[in-house]
């Protein structure tokens, strides 16, 4: 019999989030559909960020720190002409495009674009949940505080256009643990000349995670049986299977 705490599960749940919830809530939300007892995700979205958020139930919390050092893949729309403190369309505008500005020439953001394949260095966002003497760098960033953060190193795989309309542009982005695409927008405005930030951001893939294998919210919570969603620990991909002990003679 299940206990009131949640039955003890264990598995790979890929769910693709939705906009306007924090990852902690949607993994909340989906831990009480599947009546999970533990379960953690591994690797945040923004609330305004949909997409794959892969959450770890039981024995599985054991691949949530070679998820977290995993590469992702994202699509983002930028809007080229304002700059927001945030770096996204949360925030607040912090520097506009010059007076009579029309959009971006797609051979310049092409060009642009070239400029941040490889290793790159990034500024983390003051709206991160890095922490600087215990506290994270966002709650300093709510009371008009800025700090001072080094750069870090951070590889862009690829980053491709997807479409183009001189105010707006859609790019993929394969990019290395740690890569802020909120900072990625903003410098991509600075080389412009024009600022730009983020005003959609989904993420397509963790590690060899995808998601189109991926269900929704609503969907797992309206299935008879949403454990059959799980991904069991024998089905995870080569070298995330957890180990398991083996037996002395």
């Amino acid at each position: 019999m299940a206990s009131r705490r949640g039955q003890m599960l264990d598995g790979v749940l890929l769910l693709d989030k939705p906009e306007g919830l924090s990852s902690n809530h949607a993994l909340q939300r989906a831990k009480r559909a599947l009546d999970a007892r533990k379960a953690g995700h591994t690797g945040t979205l923004d609330p305004f960020a949909t997409g794959l958020l892969v959450c770890c139930l039981g024995k599985a919390t054991k691949i949530s720190g070679h998820m977290l050092d995993a590469d992702k893949g994202y699509v983002a729309t930028l809007r080229f002409g304002e700059e927001t403190d945030s770096g996204d369309l949360t925030g607040n505008p912090v520097s506009l495009a010059p007076a009579g500005f029309d959009g971006v020439d797609q051979a310049d953001l092409e060009r642009v674009l070239l400029n941040f394949k490889g290793e790159i260095q990034q500024i983390p966002p003051m709206y991160s949940a890095l922490k600087r003497d215990g506290k994270p760098l966002y709650e300093y960033a709510r009371q008009g505080i800025e700090l001072d953060r080094p750069p870090r190193a951070v590889t862009i795989h690829d980053i491709e256009l997807l479409s183009f309309d001189r105010l707006e542009a859609v790019i993929a982005v394969q990019c290395s643990k740690g890569t802020y695409i909120r900072t990625l927008a903003q410098d991509i405005g600075r080389q412009l000349g024009c600022g730009a930030h983020l005003k959609a951001l989904r993420r397509t893939s963790v590690g060899p995670f995808g998601l189109d294998k991926a269900v929704g919210l609503e969907a797992l919570q309206a299935m008879p049986d949403p454990k059959a969603a799980l991904i069991a620990l024998d089905a995870l991909p080569a070298g995330l299977k957890p180990a398991t002990p083996t037996q002395k003679d």
